[in-house]
């Protein structure tokens, strides 16, 4: 069983909620990055998305655009780099962690070579946000051969397809609060019984919900409709603010937000 069907099969059998969290690796640096990583597991989180920075990310608000060029900025941010580092913490920690990147990054690294090392360095799940669901067979197979989830996504602006994407999802499908970008809001017009209630009709696996959520009492809120919550751009905007020293205000927020779910 991969680590995160592992952990959120513990957290269903506990009647717990899920605490995922995001940061961008490579910023400020990606030894503090690692340290980032250790300190909110320490805290709470349960699995760990690592954003792999990219030039043009579509997908993301200003504080996880400045945070990518932050790190590339640094000259030293790359697949290579991001994959030692996570060799480095696979000798700290075996709790789920999954890369969350751009389908050009693959492309150019290579596809069968990327996943090929994701399964040797400790990687759990890849969420790839600009691969469409119709074009997912671009890296469903390199994924299944070596053992890691490819992460579905469903948005609000899905409709019909929220079927056929949450029937066919594995690992836990992320459930995007809003259209539009990342980034904390201060409140959603989504409305989530009728959202929820669409997804819950196909999806056999935990429902999580993510892009927005930035306080404790959000997450609380959010979790109540589905198994958990991803927080991102909220640790992300700590990172920087604070930078090399941001480990203790990110650990102290991410607890804040474990405690108010559960």
């Amino acid at each position: 069983m991969n680590r995160i069907e592992a952990a959120l099969s513990a957290l269903r059998s506990e009647g717990k909620k899920a605490l995922i969290t995001f940061i961008t690796a490579g910023d400020p640096d990606l030894e503090t990055t690692e340290k980032l990583v250790l300190e909110m597991f320490d805290k709470g989180a349960d699995i760990i998305e690592i954003g792999v920075p990219f030039s043009d990310p579509i997908a993301e608000g200003k504080t996880i655009q400045a945070a990518s060029l932050r790190s590339l900025a640094t000259g030293k941010t790359n697949l290579l780099s991001i994959f030692e580092m996570v060799k480095s913490l696979r000798t700290k920690t075996d709790k789920p962690l999954v890369l969350m990147m751009y389908i050009n990054t693959i492309f150019r690294f290579g596809t069968e070579k990327f996943f090929g090392l994701c399964k040797e360095y400790g990687i759990d799940g890849v969420i790839v946000p600009d691969l469409p669901y119709e074009e997912r067979d671009e890296i469903l197979p390199y994924a299944k051969a070596n053992g890691i989830i490819a992460i579905s996504m469903v948005t609000p602006a899905s409709h019909e397809r929220i079927n056929a994407i949450a029937s066919q999802a594995e690992g836990f499908l992320y459930c995007v609060s809003s259209n539009g970008v990342t980034g904390t809001r201060d409140s959603f017009t989504t409305d989530f019984d009728s959202f929820f209630g669409e997804i819950k009709k196909s999806c056999k696996i935990p429902a999580m919900v993510g892009f927005g959520i930035s306080s404790p009492e959000q997450a609380k809120k959010m979790s109540g409709y589905c198994d958990g919550v991803i927080v991102g751009s909220a640790i992300v905007k700590l990172v920087g603010q604070y930078g090399r020293e941001s480990t203790e205000k990110v650990g102290e927020f991410t607890a804040s937000l474990k405690n108010a779910m559960n």
